[in-house]
């Protein structure tokens, strides 16, 4: 058994960890309530954006945009989002499972991968799957801007226009509650309608000043706007996700620092106990 003097020591260690744990938490929970309030504004408009963008596919224009054509899928394009920091529960885990199974998938049918990856987190985890890493951000820091995600997403943009990519998947925790953030892999290109009852007829669009102008800035706006609602929602799924980690782990550290309480105090009876032995016995012998 450990002696007296070890076992205060750990409780110590254990409660220094759990004062740095609590406040982890408290901070997080601040950071959350922020993400959130942008994840809800950022929410509406790519919402709206994509109903247009899938009443355009229904539409017949003079001029239809590369980003509207199907391709036979020889080379898929995943952008991966993930958090910066780690202490975040499985947040990155469930979303490069994710990503895993889904590349999988495309490798059983010989179709090679391009990765472009948001966050330390992806770029790490996928530089030592060895894959094919594109291009990468990361540091975006608490208040994303879209400004900061544009240069990552043109690269795969121009892949696709160029015909180097035939599909483009975009991988993120999708925020549900301050409990549950549910990993998504979700498709950009190419663009298609969903057969809705508000969509099935036909549909289209008086452009100004012409059809390819308008067209070219919707669709680029769209995927953009579709990736940083990818960021803030997973930025809302980080910080909840590092409350509750940081709430469970301070929860343990109790635990464990209750556990240790009662070990010491059985070690010290028993120290007291053969204390108070030996002196009987000493008195005895004399």
């Amino acid at each position: 058994m450990a002696s007296g003097k070890e076992i205060r020591n750990q409780i110590k260690s254990i409660k220094n960890t759990q004062k740095i744990t609590r406040a982890m938490e408290m901070v997080a929970a601040s950071k959350m309530r922020k993400a959130q309030v942008r994840m809800q504004k950022a929410r509406p408009y790519a919402e709206r954006i994509r109903s247009v963008v899938g009443h355009l596919h229904f539409a017949h224009p003079e001029y239809r945009h590369p980003f509207m054509f199907e391709r036979e899928a020889k080379r898929v394009g995943f952008i991966i989002v993930s958090s910066d920091r780690g202490l975040c529960g499985g947040l990155n885990t469930n979303a490069f499972k994710a990503s895993v199974n889904e590349m999988k998938a495309w490798h059983d049918r010989n179709v090679e991968i391009d990765v472009c990856t948001i966050g330390n987190k992806a770029a790490g985890f996928f530089r030592r799957l060895r894959a094919n890493i594109v291009s990468q951000t990361a540091h975006l820091g608490d208040e994303v801007k879209i400004e900061d995600l544009i240069g990552s997403v043109k690269v795969m943009l121009d892949k696709y226009v160029d015909g180097e990519l035939d599909r483009l998947f975009i991988v993120y925790n999708s925020f549900v509650n301050t409990m549950t953030q549910t990993p998504v892999v979700e498709p950009l290109l190419p663009l298609t309608g969903e057969e809705e009852e508000e969509t099935k007829h036909h549909w289209d669009y008086i452009y100004e000043p012409d059809a390819k102008k308008v067209i070219d800035e919707l669709l680029t706006r769209y995927i953009e706007t579709q990736v940083y609602h990818a960021v803030v929602e997973n930025l809302a799924s980080e910080q909840s996700s590092r409350m509750v980690a940081m709430k469970s782990a301070s929860d343990n550290a109790g635990n464990l620092i209750d556990d240790l309480t009662l070990r010491y105090n059985k070690a010290r009876q028993a120290a007291i106990t053969q204390e108070i032995s030996e002196i009987v016995g000493g008195a005895a012998a004399v």
